[in-house]
């Protein structure tokens, strides 16, 4: 089903495991951007080792829940069949991740939403459990990335208690969802720089220094 989208951070290291079971979260897959470093190509339906993107990523992400949203605005039909429901901008001129951040907000089934881009097929699930524990262990406030010095904001855990918050951000002008979480002070898992599991593939070469498949 398709639905139409209506300070300084806190830093705490954490690798400890979890101290109780993780709750069931619904999912975001940002698949909604113009794909301009791609040349306008749809990032998550580039081939990646013989597969689309979004293949790998739903190969991932399918045993982490049962409410698994894909943000995208075109080729929807394609994105279908990896996703339990589908958003999309109401704004046709690609206003950005936080428009596929509140929508998803909007109709989660869960208490918490993990958003993560299309374009980062080298994640592990240990990794995402990982940002959902720290949730746990900070209720109320987001996780997000860290890697290095450099925030990561699209990869990320969002108590769906703060739709309203981030919706009111929106509607105010507020289009960074790093700038629309900062009242909200987020927790760091912190990442090393460099992480190999936060590869970003938004560029047609990077794509194709580890993907022999690209352009193909």
């Amino acid at each position: 089903m398709l639905y139409h989208s209506p300070a300084l951070f806190h830093l705490i290291e954490t690798d400890m495991p979890a101290t109780a079971p993780l709750p069931p979260c619904s999912i975001l897959l940002l698949a909604g951007g113009q794909g301009r470093r791609m040349g306008g190509r749809d990032k998550g339906l580039l081939e990646w080792r013989g597969q689309p993107l979004v293949a790998t990523l739903h190969g991932l992400l399918r045993p982490l829940t049962d409410d698994l949203i894909i943000s995208c605005n075109r080729n929807q039909a394609r994105y279908a069949a990896y996703a339990d429901r589908l958003v999309e901008d109401a704004d046709r001129d690609f206003p950005g991740p936080l428009a596929g951040i509140r929508a998803a907000l909007a109709i989660a089934k869960h208490d918490y939403l993990l958003v993560l881009p299309c374009d980062t097929p080298l994640l592990e699930a240990q990794l995402l459990n990982e940002l959902l524990d720290c949730a746990v262990q900070h209720p109320g406030r987001p996780v997000m990335v860290r890697e290095g010095e450099y925030w990561q904001p699209l990869l990320c855990v969002i108590p769906v208690q703060h739709a309203a918050l981030l919706e009111a951000a929106w509607q105010q002008g507020e289009r960074s969802p790093r700038r629309a979480l900062q009242p909200l002070d987020p927790v760091a898992l912190q990442c090393l720089a460099g992480d190999p599991r936060l590869a970003n593939l938004n560029t047609p070469e990077l794509l194709s220094q580890i993907n022999p498949h690209a352009g193909h």
